[in-house]
């Protein structure tokens, strides 16, 4: 049998001195990971140049929702965001602080991106359920205690606190076990439980004692409601002997399980 040619012999010693198969398949590998790490760092430094360098996606606009009684540029004014700056860097923590800080009147914010361009402030005002009388003007308390501004003039529906704690008997002896914050906070509670058509009607919580709370209606009408402990027990009794006796002028739930009325 013939041996192989000279021309097969060369062919078979150039195969054999390349690179062996496993050899090349690494090197295609690397150079894909090269490519792919280039392009990683240029898209990381693109969206990076984007997101801090362009003018693309920075702040030009602030809206504001929610207000009732302050306006939409004094919380745009207490929130300080800054305008221009880089959408991705605005500190959203730091505007609701301030928000906090400087308008108590603010319940809850909520400060939002809205890309490409704009800053979203979502604010719920406090609600007063009772007020304080402070010289010539009012505080504003809401259902917490939390007593948040100061107004010359009473808002409509919101009842005036009036304590007239007795020095001598139950009420000496309130002051003295409670102190008046405690006892300011028992009328804010009652304030806060009353039903919403009896707080609107409601003009006056007046407080002699711990356990003597009382309410004067806009007509006349009171309720003596006892301490601020059951307080949605004695809304619900409350309610119900108002629709019983539509013609009553006194009203008694400090004992919830058996409320009176009288007078007509």
């Amino acid at each position: 049998m013939a041996g192989p040619t000279t021309a097969e012999r060369g062919k078979r010693q150039q195969e054999s001195s390349g690179p062996p198969p496993a050899r090349r398949l690494g090197r295609a590998r690397l150079r894909t990971i090269v490519i792919l790490a280039v392009a990683a760092v240029l898209l990381g430094a693109g969206v990076t140049w984007l997101l801090y360098g362009s003018t693309w996606l920075r702040v030009e606009h602030v809206s504001v929702s929610g207000t009732d009684v302050l306006t939409p540029d004094e919380v745009r004014d207490a929130a300080a965001v800054p305008v221009g700056a880089p959408m991705i860097s605005v500190d959203t923590d730091g505007i609701e602080a301030r928000l906090r800080q400087k308008l108590p009147r603010i319940d809850t914010v909520d400060v939002v991106r809205s890309w490409p361009h704009g800053i979203g402030l979502k604010v719920t005002e406090r609600t007063p359920v009772l007020l304080l009388r402070s010289g010539r003007n009012f505080t504003e308390v809401d259902r917490e205690g939390v007593r948040f501004a100061t107004v010359s003039q009473a808002p409509k529906s919101v009842p005036v606190l009036e304590l007239s704690v007795s020095r001598t008997g139950s009420g000496v002896a309130s002051l003295r076990r409670f102190g008046t914050d405690r006892l300011v906070r028992e009328a804010v509670g009652v304030a806060g439980d009353l039903p919403a058509a009896v707080a609107r009607d409601t003009r006056t919580v007046q407080v002699r004692s711990y356990d003597d709370i009382s309410l004067e209606l806009a007509d006349g009408r009171t309720v003596a409601w006892g301490s601020g402990e059951s307080g949605r027990a004695k809304a619900r009794a409350l309610t119900a002997l108002m629709k019983a006796a539509p013609g009553a002028r006194h009203f008694d739930v400090s004992v919830p399980t058996a409320p009176a009325s009288s007078g007509s």
